[in-house]
């Protein structure tokens, strides 16, 4: 047995083979205890997070531990310098590819939880999860494109010169399209407002949200028109978003004027008993109404009740005018209108 191993020592041919396969051996021990002690470990915990990172960090161990029981034996060989330096780059190159493509994976895993978290990060929602990883892709492709290209002896200072000066020519030529991209993004990463929302325009354009693009956001108007507005145009715009606080519920109000000398408890007990009978009007927050100014014709008053959802508004409001208008004309409440004196004065 002894002569045997020390026939193997001496021979560079038997030593070689050998040494690969004492590699293959532990590399076939660590995904043994990848799979017997480290799943079984995660697989006790709450979530598949560390389940789906220790799967996809399984197989760059097992060839990562492979590569380098192959270059290790081809050192025993003793190849010539140029063979030697393929062999080596090759090697990295594939261990390079199997990490990044891990990675990826785990990226993709650790930002899929995060979105998914009710308490999660403002930024990593599941609206902005594709940006994160289209951005995080990009940086690991470029960077392992980047290291392959370093142990290729590649170099890579004109590369990246003419990636400068594309990038300047693209950048001046695609000014307004990157410039609503990153609006898309702060827009989808801030979320002034989201799909569903009632917005009001600065121009003075009110609609429902119905997409939210990288270069674009859409309206819908409710005349059923459907306005496109570009995302740097709109995130420097002020946007009044009228489901955008704790609750979709919106205060609306009705402004009517009296005449002086009316009963004022009596307009206010009209007012009140038309926003009981309203079909919009929430009972609860109740209506009230207020008695705002004393103007130049008439004693103004608001009447103001809460609806469901802002596209009850329009509704809301041309039932109480009108229930208004006939409850003032059946009890005798004058609605005024501006009166002038012209006095002429003669020569």
């Amino acid at each position: 047995m002894s002569k045997f191993i020390e026939m193997i020592e001496t021979n560079e041919y038997l030593m070689a083979p050998a040494i690969l396969i004492g590699f293959v051996l532990a590399a076939l021990l660590v995904d043994l205890i990848t799979v017997r002690v480290l799943l079984r470990m995660t697989r006790k915990t709450r979530t598949r997070l560390d389940d789906e990172v220790v799967l996809a960090m399984r197989r760059p161990l097992f060839f990562t531990v492979v590569f380098i029981g192959v270059w290790v034996a081809i050192g025993r060989l003793n190849p010539s310098q140029t063979t030697r330096f393929i062999i080596h780059a090759l090697l990295i190159t594939l261990a390079v590819l199997l990490w990044t493509v891990a990675a990826t994976r785990i990226t993709k895993t650790l930002l899929s939880n995060k979105a998914r978290k009710t308490d999660g990060s403002k930024f990593v929602q599941a609206r902005t999860v594709p940006l994160f990883e289209i951005g995080i892709k990009t940086i690991l492709i470029g960077g392992a494109a980047y290291g392959i290209m370093l142990v290729w002896h590649v170099d890579v200072t004109a590369w990246l010169a003419s990636a400068g000066i594309l990038g300047i020519a693209i950048g001046f030529a695609a000014k307004d399209t990157l410039s609503n991209f990153f609006a898309g993004i702060f827009i989808l990463a801030d979320a002034p407002y989201k799909i569903g929302d009632f917005i009001i325009l600065d121009s003075g354009e009110r609609g429902r949200v119905t997409d939210i693009g990288i270069r674009s956001t859409r309206i819908l108007t409710r005349d059923d028109i459907q306005i496109i507005l570009p995302n740097a145009v709109i995130g420097n715009a002020k946007i009044v978003n009228e489901t955008g606080g704790p609750h979709e519920k919106e205060r609306v109000r009705v402004e009517v004027g009296v005449a002086y000398g009316s009963d004022i408890d009596k307009v206010r007990e009209v007012l009140l008993g038309v926003a009981a009978n309203s079909r919009h009007l929430l009972a609860e927050p109740k209506p009230i109404v207020r008695f705002s100014e004393f103007g130049d014709s008439s004693l103004n008053f608001q009447l103001m009740g809460w609806i469901d959802e802002p596209v009850l508004s329009g509704p809301a409001i041309d039932e109480l005018n009108t229930a208004v208008y006939k409850r003032f004309a059946k009890e005798g409440i004058e609605i005024p209108f501006p009166q002038r004196d012209v006095h002429l004065l003669k020569d």
